[in-house]
């Protein structure tokens, strides 16, 4: 049996939602990291401007998460939207433009380790978090919002699958240019 690499073991986590039994899941399900949680938007935000983070997981309901992940994007935090009641495809989109690396429903909270250890190993290999998150979760979403849910943001979603493509393009080539490597880009 080959053991698997863990992309959270050792990692500062920050994790925001107003409900402390989601926070406590949270703490329990990525026991490998340092988790700092945060129940509200002024707390969340301080913790943002005062800390270094590896990751963020936010909350969008009732802690202004789509405008703390504005500020973990600004500090250069990778940021994983959370969520149950704002699960549709118009915060996908937001948390996409914003530069969240996913999006998550809260239904998944079980295998948020298995999700998210997948999607920074993708991150890291210099692969679009965003496509694994639809490989893994496509049907969940097609279930929920319909199957042609893209099709009434085609448009939206057409860039976005260009753009996703130019940039992978560009970091795998990135990743290997020596005169950028040293440099930790």
């Amino acid at each position: 049996m080959t053991e698997q690499t863990s992309y959270i073991k050792g990692k500062r986590i920050l994790a925001v939602d107003d409900e402390e039994d989601i926070l406590e899941t949270i703490e329990d399900i990525l026991d490998e990291a340092q988790v700092d949680r945060a129940t509200d938007y002024a707390s969340a935000s301080a913790r943002i401007r005062g800390h270094r983070y590896d990751l963020a997981i936010l909350d969008i309901m009732g802690v202004n998460g789509l405008k703390l992940l504005e500020e973990a994007v600004e500090k250069g935090i990778p940021t994983v939207m959370l969520t149950a009641h704002a699960v549709n495809p118009e915060t996908l989109m937001e948390s996409i433009r914003k530069g969240a690396i996913s999006y998550l429903p809260k239904e998944t909270l079980a295998d948020l380790d298995e999700l998210l250890n997948a999607l920074l190993g993708a991150q890291e290999r210099g692969e679009p978090p965003w496509r694994l998150l639809f490989e893994r979760l496509g049907d969940y979403f097609d279930e929920r919002f319909g199957a042609d849910w893209k099709e009434k943001d085609s448009a939206f979603w057409s860039e976005f699958s260009r753009t996703y493509q130019v940039g992978k393009g560009i970091s795998q080539r990135l990743l290997h240019d020596e005169r950028v490597r040293g440099k930790g880009v």
